[in-house]
This record gives structure tokens, C-alpha cells and sequence, in this order.
């Protein structure tokens, strides 16, 4: 199992939705885990637009970082540049990765203009998780 860890500063939107898509994009491939440099609480909005694709992230936690489980993990993915700038350090056996992505907590607007901004977030979020276990699985076929 490839052990991955998301980061983000508030553990609450992009590494949630990372975490939850991760496990059920790479079912029986990928361990996925998240944290945060300050967690404050899964967003409402993140669980339902996961909700929507059918995926429940309802009952996840927001994490703050144990360096201990950190060293355990085989891909360290940052979705912001705080949690990019602020990550503790790694081995140089951890490979380490940065996926700038905007944050929706912050959209004002309507409703629905808040849930689009959460929805393009996930959907960029699926698309390069995708992505890497595509590559990653290529790598590992013999």
C-alpha cells in the first residue's frame, strides 16, 4: 500500500476532499491521510460536494501533523503554500510534492457560487489524484 499524506493549513476543505478521493480513487492501492498546520474542522461544503460524487468524508477528522506518522508516509502532498512553506522536515526518502490549489473556504456569494468554487476544487483535486496513481501504477507494473 502507498502510504499518502494531503497538508494544508486548516485540514478542513482540500486535504479532507484529497483524503476521501484518494481512498476511493486508489481502493486497495492507497493509504491516504490528512492534516493540517492549524486544523479547525471539516467544512460543510467540502462534505457535500463529496457527498454529491458519492463519496462521504463525514466522518473524518481534522488533523493536526504528527511528525511521527509524517515519516511514515511514502508521498507528502501539499495542496497550499503555507503548508508547503511550513511542513516539518522529511527524509529525502519521502517524496514530496506541491499541488498549488485554490482555496473555496474563502468565495462570498450566493450559495450556489460558494458550492461551484467547492466543486471546481474537487474536481482539480480528483483530476491529479488520478493522474498520479495512473503514474505511480505504471511504475510499479513489472
Amino acid at each position: 500500500m502507498l502510504k499518502i499524506m494531503f497538508l494544508c493549513t486548516g485540514n478542513s476543505c482540500r486535504s479532507q476532499m484529497a483524503e476521501g478521493l484518494a481512498r476511493h480513487i486508489g481502493k486497495g492501492f492507497v493509504e491516504a491521510y490528512s492534516a493540517g498546520l492549524m486544523p479547525v474542522g471539516v467544512n460543510p461544503f467540502a462534505i457535500k460536494v463529496m457527498k454529491e460524487i458519492g463519496i462521504d468524508i463525514s466522518n473524518q477528522t481534522s488533523d493536526p501533523i504528527e511528525e511521527e506518522l509524517l515519516r511514515q508516509m511514502d508521498v507528502i502532498i501539499t495542496l497550499c503554500g503555507n503548508a508547503e512553506a511550513s511542513c516539518p522536515a522529511t527524509p529525502p526518502e519521502i517524496k514530496r510534492l506541491h499541488w498549488p490549489i485554490d482555496d473555496p473556504v474563502g468565495t462570498i456569494g450566493t450559495e450556489e457560487e460558494v458550492l461551484r468554487a467547492f466543486r471546481k476544487t474537487r474536481d482539480e483535486i480528483r483530476e491529479k489524484i488520478i493522474n498520479f496513481i495512473k503514474e505511480i501504477k505504471g511504475r510499479r507494473t513489472p
